[in-house]
Formats: structure tokens, C-alpha cells, sequence
């Protein structure tokens, strides 16, 4: 099985486990519920992308070209070579959303090397600043598309591998070339849809 089948597969898992906003279960002969926040799912969801991420970066990017097997490049498929870090979690996510679930994530950065990789509007703009002065904070809200309602968040993303810092820093495109691992490169968007809140009926005249 390759890395990205296992990323993907890591992924999906977690998001079947933790995506429910609501999981009912029996205890003591009870029906007990038990109501996981949006802000929860969604740092459940964040841990799995961000663990899975850093281990591909640094257990087979780096260690592969360290040991000179294959190296990682942008264009990875022309060379064959491996995807960089942040070519395998947009391409997981693309799978993610294909799902049908709603769930979608991406990276986006302030110095983004392609102008898609950049915020799309202002909220994203707005997170991706505040999580790069302080990373360890987590930019949320609620989004209104006609009758249906999303959550996101972003995260900071830092530079977890050798590869994400060389990428950006020599790059022809890139907007900043003076990162350093561990810095802040942009965020971690992720959103996902959340139930239609429903309307108390009038009651009925006496």
C-alpha cells in the first residue's frame, strides 16, 4: 500500500470516528448523548492531518533523500520522484472532498508560491494572519451559504521537513525565501457542514 493510500485511509478513518457532531450510546441501561462542539471535531480532524503530514515528511521525504534513494519535487510526476509534504495533504484533500461527506481541508499561505494557495476571502485572510503571529492559536466561525451552515477553522501550519523550507525559499514564485524549520508557512483550513438548525413550529390556535 503506498503513502497516500495510508494518509487518505488515516484520514477518512478518523473523520468517520470523530465526524459526527452527535453519538448516542447505551449505558447502564440508559441512553446517554454525548455532543461533540464543532471546535472539537475539528481539532480531532486537525490532529490526524497534522501527524500523518509530519510523519511523511520526515520518516520518508527527508529520509529517502537523506539516504539519496529519491528526492521530493514539485514536479514529482515528470521525474519520478516523490510529491513535497504539501502536495500529498492537497491531494489527500482532494480525495476527502471528493467523499461526498462535506468535509474538505487545504493548505493556503500569505506567500503563497500559486495564487489558489492563497486565502480566498476575507475570514481566511483574517485566520491565516492570526495564526502566524501566534501558532498556537486556532481561528474559527461559522459560515452562512443560503440555508446551510459550515464550520472552519485554521491552523497554523509550520515548516515540519527540510523540503517544505527548500521548496519555498528557492522557488522562483514564492512571495518569502528566508523560512527556517518550525517556522509558520500558513494555515491548515478545514470546514465541514453542520446541521440545518431547525425552526419551532407556531403552536396551534386554542
Amino acid at each position: 500500500m503506498n503513502t497516500k493510500h495510508v494518509i487518505v485511509r488515516s484520514v477518512l478513518s478518523a473523520v468517520i470516528f470523530f465526524g459526527c457532531i452527535g453519538i448516542a450510546f447505551a449505558a447502564d441501561e440508559e441512553e446517554l448523548e454525548v455532543d461533540f462542539s464543532p471546535q472539537v471535531v475539528a481539532d480531532y480532524i486537525h490532529a490526524v492531518i497534522s501527524a500523518d503530514r509530519a510523519i511523511y515528511a520526515t520518516h520518508v521525504v527527508d529520509r529517502l533523500q537523506e539516504e539519496r534513494v529519491v528526492v521530493a519535487t514539485e514536479s514529482w510526476k515528470q521525474r519520478k520522484a516523490l510529491p513535497l509534504p504539501a502536495q500529498m495533504l492537497l491531494m489527500a484533500g482532494r480525495v476527502v472532498e471528493m467523499g461526498g461527506s462535506g468535509l474538505r481541508y487545504r493548505l493556503a499561505s500569505l506567500w503563497p508560491i500559486f495564487e489558489e494557495n492563497g486565502p480566498s476571502n476575507v475570514f481566511e485572510e483574517a485566520g491565516l494572519k492570526v495564526v502566524a503571529e501566534d501558532p498556537d492559536d486556532v481561528y474559527s466561525g461559522i459560515m452562512t451559504r443560503g440555508d446551510k451552515r459550515f464550520f472552519k477553522a485554521i491552523y497554523a501550519d509550520r515548516a515540519v521537513s527540510k523540503a517544505c523550507v527548500n521548496c519555498h525559499n528557492g522557488h522562483i514564485l514564492s512571495g518569502k525565501r528566508d523560512f527556517k524549520l518550525g517556522d509558520v508557512m500558513g494555515g491548515i483550513i478545514i470546514s465541514f457542514p453542520l446541521p440545518i438548525e431547525k425552526k419551532e413550529s407556531p403552536e396551534s390556535p386554542g
